[in-house]
């Protein structure tokens, strides 16, 4: 028989479904996979039920409904000053992976560089290179994720495209300072390119700082293609309602893509998620304060038991070091061993980097229940106990 794509099936299972899987087969805690196990926000649930009941509940505009796409746009101007035109600069998408995928497959011709940050969330490569870009990739290394300026310098030149820049960072926890993102904007603008922004963790930061967007940055504005997420601003990851906001020039071309990958999203998610938009301030400020004290309350049961563990500025994800448990295999040996033996799981963070070497890290999801996150710790605790 003919082959399959070369590309995609040369890619195995997704890390998160594998690392699930075994999670239920040995009736482990999962804290591998990025979810909330709470329900989300009330009043946007019961708003997504009344719209079931009230309809419509045929095809949707492709673009979005006016009510969610006058909501983003009213939330960009309320958190980042960003004044944009609802009906020629917003798109809603499918969720944030399916925005991804009408931005770059929008904009790369098969033959330009496009620059990425290591380590980096599974979807990425996969869908820069079905596009037809080559990736070039600059490798951030724990435990401080600093920004190597003179590789990301030399990552550019005159054939890239753009730039996928996460922030707040998955896997690192990183979030880019405003000095961080000027020296982007620098070479974006040196090297005509744009810059495709996952911010989808953009409520989700901590100790005091304030998520940045490229987008605000002097000359991006016409450079840049921000990326939301109901998903991660809901705790309501199932619903997959994402959002671009770009100028016009640069989100036409990702609306043809949308149209041909899933044209439209339901319209009562689309109508819970403006609700929702459209909250007190008190409602994000409150989401972020609740996930810090869900990462300190992790952060400590795991130094307790004697992990390193790394600075977290945000999203849902602590990295963890290992080795001071006196284990000796590599990252993916120690999340499979504690998956099976102490009966939780976590993510192998070499699993997320394309070309990294880093291979002593797992990360823990702590957007969960504080009865979770406390049995995780004493599962780990009794474990490592044991063998020491």
């Amino acid at each position: 028989m003919k082959s399959a794509n070369s590309i995609l099936s040369g890619y195995g299972t997704t890390v998160f479904e594998v690392m699930s899987q075994l999670a239920r087969a040995n009736d482990a805690v999962n804290l591998g996979q990025g979810f909330p196990d709470d329900r989300g926000p009330p009043d946007v649930l019961q708003a997504a039920a009344d719209a079931v009941l009230d309809g419509p509940n045929q095809y949707p505009p492709m673009t979005g409904l006016p009510e969610l796409r006058q909501a983003v746009a009213a939330h960009g101007r309320r958190f980042y000053g960003i004044e944009a035109d609802w009906e020629r600069e917003v798109l809603v998408t499918s969720g944030a992976t399916e925005a991804l995928a009408s931005c770059l497959f929008g904009l790369i011709e098969p033959g330009d560089e496009v620059v990425l940050f290591d380590p980096l969330y599974d979807s990425y490569l996969p869908i820069v290179r079905r596009a037809g870009a080559i990736p070039k990739l600059v490798a951030l290394s724990p435990p401080a994720w600093e920004l190597p300026i003179d590789r990301l310098k030399a990552a550019f030149s005159d054939r890239t495209k753009l730039l996928l820049l996460n922030t707040p960072m998955n896997p690192a926890a990183k979030v880019f300072t405003r000095e961080e993102l000027a020296v982007i904007a620098g070479l974006l603008e040196k090297h005509d390119a744009y810059a495709v922004c996952d911010e989808v963790y953009e409520h989700i930061v901590f100790d005091g700082r304030r998520h940045e967007s490229l987008i605000t940055l002097p000359g991006m504005r016409d450079r840049c293609l921000k990326i939301g997420s109901a998903g991660k601003t809901f705790s309501l990851t199932g619903w997959k309602v994402g959002y671009v906001t770009a100028a016009p020039a640069l989100l036409q071309p990702v609306m043809r893509a949308h149209q041909f990958l899933v044209f439209t999203t339901p319209p009562n998610l689309q109508k819970a998620v403006a609700h929702g938009l459209r909250s007190d301030v008190a409602y994000f400020d409150g989401l972020a304060r609740g996930m810090e004290a869900k990462r300190d309350r992790l952060s400590t049961g795991l130094a307790k038991i004697g992990f390193g563990v790394l600075p977290c500025e945000g999203t849902y994800f602590v990295n963890a070091d290992f080795r001071p448990l006196g284990f000796n295999g590599d990252d993916v040996e120690f999340c499979k061993h504690i998956t099976t033996a102490a009966k939780v799981a976590a993510i192998p963070v070499s699993a997320l980097y394309a070309e990294g070497s880093v291979k002593s890290y797992a990360r823990f999801c702590f957007a969960k229940q504080d009865a979770v996150l406390d049995e995780a710790v004493a599962r780990l605790g009794r474990h490592f106990g044991a063998a020491a």
